[in-house]
């Protein structure tokens, strides 16, 4: 009987591509002026960027009181928005060295821009913490060091304070992640240049050869710190988490929070991949390299992630119940029936109910479906946070300290402002460094495979 031979399955790059085409088609963007409609969207960008600047500058020199918190509800869209931003860079890390890990072939194409999305992500988080400060001229005060101020230490107890050391660490671990794996690629873009542009890509490439020596410790080099991120992945959000868990709000004071923060992070972070993929594989003509076959992968994660935070969100529901604590219960129905319940019902809508379109691969497999889902996706995720911050603020033990929660035009503003500067940060990344890892595309593209090379450089 003659064995039967499987089909080939679907390659990750399209076009049969050779190994010079792949270079060529990676540096065309930096080698070639932008399109237009680059222009365009760095022009938006930079207007959002302004505005935010121009608020937070008002509000530096005025004080925070120009925010609408008040006596009930101290945070809101401030810590809000830091929650937001910081999940939206939990897909970059994990596409990166937990996929990895694994050898999944299909981050190949994607890694890279989801790497410099995690650092942009994380710069427009810190924003939101050092301005609630007050003074962010004295921010140096939360890291613990010698200084004259004698007996005044931080508080090592606070999960505020593990913030500062677990976000820190990750955001130098992502960008230290991300450079190594430009090394490759700015050597390229160094021997395809001349005159000052050789020279500042052959800085930034740090004398790379591509000799087997400098690959064998390069790889080396990646490994371990990919090592390093995966856990990074886990423990932020779940700090971050602690910042609520560890009170005794009704609607904050559980256990379910860190895997829930996390499930919900890597949600958010990779619908944000996918929207930025989708606008980037049309805008700078790389659908041969982020396929469709690319786009049906991320949405299964994302289907994946967003039944897990529907089981988060029936799990705080049962619990709330089954516990018989009047507070928590009241808690959980004012977030169904009280004066914020039309975010709380959007919420569930866009988490839990529009995802569930991502279980038919026509589904999928179109950008036109895929690109409002993703978008629909981080809409509930933002009000998810702003549901478990505000909405449980908002109404207090004592129905005297009852009270609404409205945004005014500054915190609007820099909200606003902080999506200025991540769209303006990723706009000059296209732009001036290599989007897709080419060496890593090299690697398993069907002309590397059909003639069992292995592409170094």
């Amino acid at each position: 009987m003659s064995a039967r031979v499987s089909p080939l399955r679907e390659p990750w790059v399209d076009g049969g591509k050779t190994l010079a085409r792949i270079t060529e088609d990676v540096c065309a963007p930096l080698e070639r002026g932008p399109a237009p409609s680059w222009y365009w969207g760095l022009g938006a960008s930079l207007t959002a960027l302004l505005i935010g600047k121009i608020v937070v500058v008002h509000q530096i020199w005025t004080g925070i009181g120009t925010w609408g918190l008040n006596k009930t509800v101290g945070w809101s869209w401030d810590i809000t928005n830091f929650v937001f931003w910081v999940g939206i860079g939990h897909a970059g890390t994990l596409i990166s060295a937990i996929l990895f890990l694994f050898r999944q072939k299909w981050r190949t194409s994607i890694n890279r821009a989801a790497e410099a999305m995690t650092i942009f992500a994380v710069m427009c988080a810190g924003l939101f913490p050092l301005i609630h400060m007050g003074r962010p001229w004295l921010a140096y005060w939360v890291f613990p060091y010698p200084n004259e101020l004698g007996p005044l230490w931080v508080n090592f107890r606070s999960p505020l304070l593990w913030d500062v050391f677990a976000i820190s660490t990750y955001f130098i671990i992502s960008a230290t992640f991300w450079y190594v794996g430009l090394w490759p690629d700015l050597a390229t873009v160094r021997d395809r240049s001349q005159g000052l542009r050789k020279k500042i890509f052959g800085v930034l490439s740090l004398g790379w050869d591509g000799s087997h020596r400098s690959w064998s410790r390069y790889e080396t080099m990646y490994l371990l710190l990919a090592g390093l991120a995966t856990p990074l992945v886990f423990s932020v959000h779940t700090i971050v988490s602690f910042d609520f868990a560890t009170s005794v709000i009704p609607g904050w004071h559980t256990t379910i929070f860190p895997p829930y923060f996390v499930c919900g992070a890597i949600f958010s972070g990779f619908a944000m991949v996918m929207t930025l993929m989708i606008i980037a594989r049309k805008v700078m003509r790389f659908e041969e390299y982020i396929t469709l076959r690319h786009i049906d992968a991320m949405c299964k994660i994302t289907l994946l992630t967003s039944m897990i935070v529907a089981l988060a969100y029936g799990t705080e529901l049962f619990m709330a119940w089954y516990s018989g604590n009047p507070y928590e219960q009241f808690a959980f129905l004012n977030r169904i029936y009280g004066p914020y319940r039309a975010g709380y019902a959007l919420m569930v809508f866009c988490n839990v109910l529009v995802p569930q379109a991502l279980w038919f691969k026509a589904v999928r497999r179109n950008p036109l479906w895929v690109f409002p889902i993703s978008i629909l996706i981080n809409v509930g995720m933002w009000l998810e946070r702003f549901v478990i911050i505000t909405v449980s603020l908002h109404r207090d033990y004592l129905p005297s300290s009852w009270t609404m929660y409205y945004p005014t035009y500054v915190e609007i503003g820099t909200f606003l402002g902080s999506f200025g500067l991540f769209f303006t940060c990723f706009f000059l990344f296209c732009r001036f460094l290599p989007m897709i890892a080419c060496s890593e595309v090299k690697a398993i593209s069907t002309f590397a495979q059909e003639n069992r090379e292995t592409p170094r450089g």
